[in-house]
């Protein structure tokens, strides 16, 4: 399969910071919206690209405990957005599109931890889809008008290694049967590449690139913090003592590391002429379909075939489409 997915000598590392990668970089005049921009990584790719000098919009189910996180923060302001509700989404997008502001950066970062048992949003999907794809793919459909008025715009969507596990239940998206929160995940997560690469193919040529990103895993985050201490532990992501494991060469990171790849994706001169890829550790991902583990000392997050397959992206691209129209 020809694909892009080649790495191209970035010069930031896997412990490279979000501030180390905005270095000198000017973001004055650019409006960026970050969903889930004020917890954990979301928080810190909020922070540096502020500090950058952004302006800075993040969209919160619960915009008053978004503001306490955000205070003393230049330069941003919250919207409400609760991603499972399309009424929500739809409001959202109204009022960005009638501030007649451009949107230079979109960054789909907003993500829930896999509920033990079937959670379905008031139209019957499964919420790690909901959340994590169906409601960005909404809400970034809402955008393209914003995203064609900055004439050079990003879409960054968060993703995971567990891309590689993932696999999209064609026949059975909202899993009315077979729920398994850990396939849930995944499902979502692969969703966010395979979203990327499609986006970038449909967009590229009105200046609109897609980008899914691993961000790393980063402890302390409700996402990774609901597998609960025991979990963590016997996962090598905290020691004997409950501190965090930072070990970035094993994808293990800081906050501000985790942020890193965001804000590479968001803003690297590097990438103005390619999209459609999966990045991790501030470059684009090599492609590696071998088997590989989860264990405590490797956690494989390359990129997998299935996760940029170009008739795979199209399908959902439709898939998502339908689902939104019932």
């Amino acid at each position: 399969m020809h694909h892009k997915q080649h790495p191209i000598g970035s010069g930031f590392g896997a412990a490279a910071t979000a501030d180390d990668v905005l270095a000198g970089v000017e973001l004055g005049g650019k409006h960026i919206i970050v969903t889930g921009g004020h917890a954990g990584i979301g928080l810190e790719t909020t922070r540096a690209l502020a500090r950058a000098g952004a302006s800075v919009t993040v969209g919160a189910r619960d915009p008053a405990r978004a503001a306490l996180a955000l205070a003393g923060i230049e330069r941003v302001e919250v919207g409400q957005l609760d991603l499972v509700d399309p009424r929500s989404i739809d409001a959202f997008t109204s009022r960005w599109l009638e501030s007649r502001r451009p949107l230079h950066v979109l960054v789909n970062s907003a993500a829930l931890p896999a509920p033990g048992t079937i959670t379905r949003d008031s139209r019957g999907f499964e919420v790690q889809l909901s959340t994590s794809h169906l409601g960005h793919f909404q809400l970034t459909l809402g955008l393209l008008r914003a995203l064609r008025a900055a004439k050079g715009a990003r879409v960054v969507v968060v993703s995971s290694g567990a891309q590689r596990m993932g696999r999209i239940r064609w026949d059975d998206p909202n899993f009315s049967t077979g729920y398994d929160p850990l396939a849930a995940y995944a499902q979502a997560k692969l969703a966010n590449v395979l979203f990327a690469v499609e986006l970038d193919r449909r967009f590229a040529g009105e200046g609109i690139r897609g980008y899914a990103v691993h961000p790393g895993v980063v402890v302390g985050t409700t996402l990774n913090s609901a597998a609960g201490a025991d979990g963590l532990r016997a996962m090598g992501l905290i020691d004997d003592s409950g501190h965090p494991i930072i070990d970035p060469e094993r994808g293990k990171k800081t906050a501000q590391q985790g942020a890193s790849t965001i804000v590479f994706a968001a803003t690297s001169p590097l990438l103005a002429d390619i999209g459609g890829v999966y990045l991790k550790d501030n470059d684009i991902s090599r492609l590696d379909d071998e088997s590989r583990p989860l264990t405590p000392e490797s956690i494989p997050a390359e990129a997998a075939s299935h996760a940029i397959d170009p008739e795979s992206a199209r399908r959902l691209w439709e898939l998502s489409e339908r689902l939104l129209e019932t």
